[in-house]
């Protein structure tokens, strides 16, 4: 099932965002993103929809969906939550395609946008 608040921002500004953009196209082929998020989430509906829209102009096609849900005492339900420690939404985790290694993690918020925050950390570690 996908998230629909992965859905391209229609008026995302790719020139905006180059180098973010230009760090995802490089890395394109060799990484899988991992969403973890709730269409029903106030932070989730304002953040994912922009970086839908990076990793559609960054030419990232390995993209995994993994819808949450928040139980009665307020503990996220849903795909892979327990494994991957998944307490606050929307996180996004990057990984190594080929060996899967965790390479870049953002957890809910920053002050910076998610594209952002994952390219700086992906770039710092190819230096």
């Amino acid at each position: 099932m996908e998230l629909e608040t992965m859905r391209p921002n229609p008026v995302f500004d790719a020139e905006s965002y180059d180098d973010a953009v230009a760090v995802f196209e490089s890395l394109a082929d060799d990484i899988v993103v991992k969403v973890w998020g709730g269409d029903w989430c106030k932070d989730c509906r304002s953040q994912l929809p922009d970086f839908g829209a990076a990793l559609d102009a960054a030419g990232v096609d390995a993209v995994e969906h993994y819808p949450v849900e928040k139980a009665d005492d307020g503990s996220k339900v849903g795909p892979k939550v327990d494994e991957y420690g998944i307490e606050l939404i929307p996180t996004v985790v990057v990984e190594d395609a080929a060996t899967g290694e965790e390479l870049a993690r953002f957890v809910e918020e920053e002050d910076v946008p998610i594209a952002v925050y994952l390219a700086e950390r992906l770039a710092s570690r190819a230096e």
